[in-house]
């Protein structure tokens, strides 16, 4: 877990958290001329589901990306250590699709983070925890498991658990249909899944949230962790990564976590609810930003 691996990254840290060298000019001019790039066929090429929609709020490229870092620096960063958690809250760095998409650097968000954020020092702290300690434990977690996106990936006292607790009986059940349009009981949940939807994104903690439910709300865990994936591969602008497969077998499989007190369906597994979200944060706000709008 995050306890084993943080002080043997640390330890690396003055290695290879360093500066980048400067870009040397070739001395030496193209023979040829690149030809241009026919974009149009390029985007005919790839295959993706066209009915997802495009999102407004990120700009792609390494310049978007920076400009995404110029804004978290300046105007979120002294927040996030103590809001980072609260879905209302703008404090999280929206950086996860450029990384991702490896338009940003790790290493050199870090470095500017580390160089502008010398008055909010706990924050710093924490969102290198993150970005360093929790991304290295993913992609640790990933290469090493090649089980990694399924339930035969868990711990042994997960997979007992979870296998005793199979056939409980679920307050409700959802199809995959269901909860891909939000359309549950809970509206904080909805609020999630249609967050994901319009903005190719979900916040961190709902997304525990949002994940533990699809357990608690489908036929068994294999289901539910298919869903999940599919969910949040098929919409997310950083899905089919790490972070994300790790984030569901987190919420659905206890990955990197401890046993907790025995209960139906989640068994062993940490639980969330509603009433601890209320506790945490305004929910009632969250779930007005993204409530269907009716006429």
């Amino acid at each position: 877990g995050a306890r084993t691996i943080r002080g043997k990254i640390t330890k690396q840290l003055p290695d290879f958290l360093t500066e980048f060298p400067p870009v040397d000019t070739h001395p030496h001019a193209s023979k040829k001329t690149a030809k241009s790039v026919n974009w149009e066929e390029v985007l005919d090429s790839v295959e993706v589901d066209r009915t997802v929609g495009e999102v407004e709020w990120a700009r792609p490229g390494t310049s978007g990306g920076m400009a995404m870092l110029e804004s978290f620096i300046q105007q979120r960063l002294c927040l996030f250590a103590t809001e980072r958690n609260n879905p209302n809250s703008e404090a999280v760095s929206h950086l996860s699709p450029w990384l991702h998409a490896g338009q940003l650097s790790a290493q050199r968000v870090v470095k500017e983070v580390q160089r502008w954020g010398k008055n909010a020092r706990e924050s710093v702290a924490s969102f290198t925890e993150e970005l360093v300690v929790r991304r290295e434990l993913a992609d640790n977690f990933c290469y090493y498991n090649k089980e990694y996106d399924s339930i035969a990936g868990a711990y042994d006292w997960a997979k007992t658990t979870l296998k005793i607790h199979a056939k409980d009986k679920r307050a409700y059940l959802y199809t995959q249909e269901q909860l891909e349009t939000g359309k549950t009981h809970d509206q904080l949940w909805n609020a999630a899944q249609r967050q994901l939807l319009l903005e190719g994104k979900m916040h961190g903690f709902m997304r525990m949230y949002w994940a533990k439910k699809i357990l608690e709300w489908t036929s068994s865990p294999e289901e539910a962790l298919t869903i999940a994936l599919y969910l949040n591969d098929h919409y997310s602008l950083d899905g089919c990564d790490p972070n994300g497969y790790v984030g569901c077998m987190w919420s659905i499989c206890g990955i990197h976590d401890q046993g907790w007190a025995e209960r139906p369906v989640f068994g062993k597994v940490r639980y969330m609810n509603y009433a601890g979200c209320k506790r945490k944060f305004d929910v009632s706000r969250f779930e007005r930003k993204y409530a269907v709008k009716t006429d």
